[in-house]
C-alpha cells in the first residue's frame, strides 16, 4: 500500500526534499509551516495544525502525526442495503477523471468477485457515452445506454431495473459534468436521485463526487456547491500523482466532513486504491523525520 501512496505523493514529496533536503530528528515549526504551505494545506488549516503542536519550537514527529489525523476522523461507511444491487452516483466536472474512475471502481468489484452494471447518464456529451461503452469493454462488465440527448433519469432508471432482474451487486451510474454553478445540472441530479429512489427504494446508496487532485485547494469551493445540491457521501481524488499539492486532501476533508474512500495515482486500471489516512500521513512524515525518531 505504501508504495501505492509513494508513487501518488511522488510530486509531493520531491517539493518536500527541496525545502528539506535532510530528514530531521525534530522539525522547526517555521520550516514545518513552509513545508505545509508548499504542499496546498490552506493558509488557516497550516496556522490551526501549528496551534495545536506543543509550545516548543521544535517538535517531533508523534506530536505532528497526532495532529494531523485529527483530520481525517470521518468514516468510509457504506449503508446498508436489504436487496442487491448497491447503487453509486458519480458526480464531477468535466476532465476531473470520472468516466475513468468509474471504470476503475468496476474493476475493484471485479476483482472481489461482484458483479457491476454502468449506466451511462452523462447524455449531453455523446463522447462520454462513448468513452464509458470503451471502458465497459476493456473491463468486461455490462452498462447500460442511450442516445446523446435523452433523458439521464431514464438511463438511470434502466439501470438499476436491469441489475435488480439479474441480481447484480453493484450499479455505477455516470453522471453530466457541466459547471456546477448552472442551475439545470442541480435540478438534473436532484431528479436523477429522485427517480434512482424510485426504482429502488433508498437509492442511490452512495453518491461519490469526483475532485481532481491537480486544482489542490481550489476544488474545495467546487465541491461544496455539489453538497449543497445533493448531498455527497463521500469524495474520490483523481491525479495525485500529477501534482504537489498531495497536502490539499487535509484542506478539502476538514472543509468538506466527508470521508476520502480513494485516490487515483495513474492511469491504470488498478491505480485506484483505498484511502488510507495513516499510510498518507506516514508516507508525508518519512519525508520530513528521521527513521530513528519512531
Amino acid at each position: 500500500m505504501f508504495s501505492f501512496i509513494k508513487k501518488g505523493l511522488d510530486k509531493t514529496l520531491g517539493a518536500i526534499k527541496e525545502i528539506l533536503p535532510e530528514k530531521v530528528e525534530k522539525i522547526d515549526k517555521t520550516l514545518l509551516e513552509e513545508i505545509l504551505i508548499e504542499s496546498d494545506i490552506p493558509y488557516e488549516l497550516v496556522e490551526e495544525i501549528i496551534y495545536y503542536l506543543p509550545p516548543s519550537q521544535t517538535v517531533a514527529r508523534a506530536d505532528v502525526k497526532r495532529v494531523l489525523q485529527s483530520y481525517f476522523m470521518y468514516e468510509n461507511t457504506q449503508k446498508d442495503t436489504p436487496t442487491k444491487p448497491f447503487v453509486e452516483l458519480v458526480i464531477g466536472v468535466n476532465g476531473a477523471g470520472k468516466t475513468t474512475t468509474i471504470a476503475k471502481l468496476a474493476h475493484i468489484y471485479k476483482k472481489e468477485n461482484q458483479s457491476t452494471l454502468l449506466g451511462a447518464a452523462d447524455t449531453f456529451r455523446a463522447a462520454a457515452i462513448e468513452q464509458l461503452k470503451s471502458w465497459a469493454e476493456k473491463i468486461d462488465v455490462g452498462i447500460v445506454y442511450t442516445a446523446q440527448g435523452h433523458d439521464p433519469s431514464a438511463v438511470a432508471y434502466d439501470t438499476i431495473s436491469s441489475a435488480l432482474a439479474k441480481k447484480i451487486d453493484h450499479v455505477i451510474i455516470d453522471t453530466a459534468g457541466r459547471l456546477h454553478n448552472q442551475v439545470n445540472l442541480s435540478n438534473e441530479l436532484k431528479k436523477i436521485v429522485r427517480i434512482c429512489d424510485k426504482a429502488l427504494l433508498g437509492a442511490p446508496h452512495r453518491k461519490i463526487l469526483i475532485l481532481d487532485g491537480t486544482q489542490g485547494s481550489s476544488a474545495i469551493n467546487q465541491a461544496k456547491a455539489f453538497h449543497e445540491m445533493i448531498s455527497i457521501d463521500g469524495i474520490i481524488i483523481t491525479k495525485l500523482d500529477g501534482t504537489a499539492k498531495g497536502g490539499s486532501l487535509f484542506g478539502i476533508a476538514k472543509a468538506l466532513q466527508l470521508p476520502i474512500l480513494y485516490v487515483g495515482v495513474g492511469e491504470g486500471r488498478d491505480d485506484l486504491i483505498a484511502f488510507n489516512p495513516t499510510d498518507y500521513i506516514d508516507t508525508i512524515l518519512d519525508s520530513i523525520f528521521t527513521p530513528t525518531n519512531g
